[in-house]
């Protein structure tokens, strides 16, 4: 696996942990069987992701963006779909997440 495709293998278990994140809101403590179903699905695939992504990026950028990915989903999912309220301080929070994992990526040696 080449570094770029590290980096897309970890994308996309970033968004597949917000994709968890929500579907274990759905799940209700896992009291309901399909979202639970689906929450350990999506869970067990983005840990996959992960791991094979780990095999040619640091353990520290790799962990950190993939959990930086997870928590801005969950928060902006949290706002649209939950109503959550998402204020301007959260908001520059956020951006400066962003900042982090870009910086992880376009910033190393």
């Amino acid at each position: 696996m080449t570094n770029s495709t590290a980096w897309i293998v970890l994308v996309i278990a970033g968004i597949l942990e917000f994709v968890w994140a929500t579907g274990l809101k759905y799940s209700e403590g896992f009291s309901k069987l399909v979202p639970s179903i689906f929450t350990l699905v999506t869970m067990a695939i983005s840990f996959y992701l992960l791991s094979l992504a780990m095999k040619v990026l640091p353990v520290g950028v790799s962990y950190t963006v993939w959990t930086g990915i997870g928590a801005l989903g969950a928060i902006i999912i949290g706002a649209i779909v939950f109503k959550e309220p998402l204020s301007l301080t959260k908001g520059i929070c956020l951006l400066m997440i962003l900042g982090g994992i870009l910086g992880l990526k376009f910033l190393e040696n």
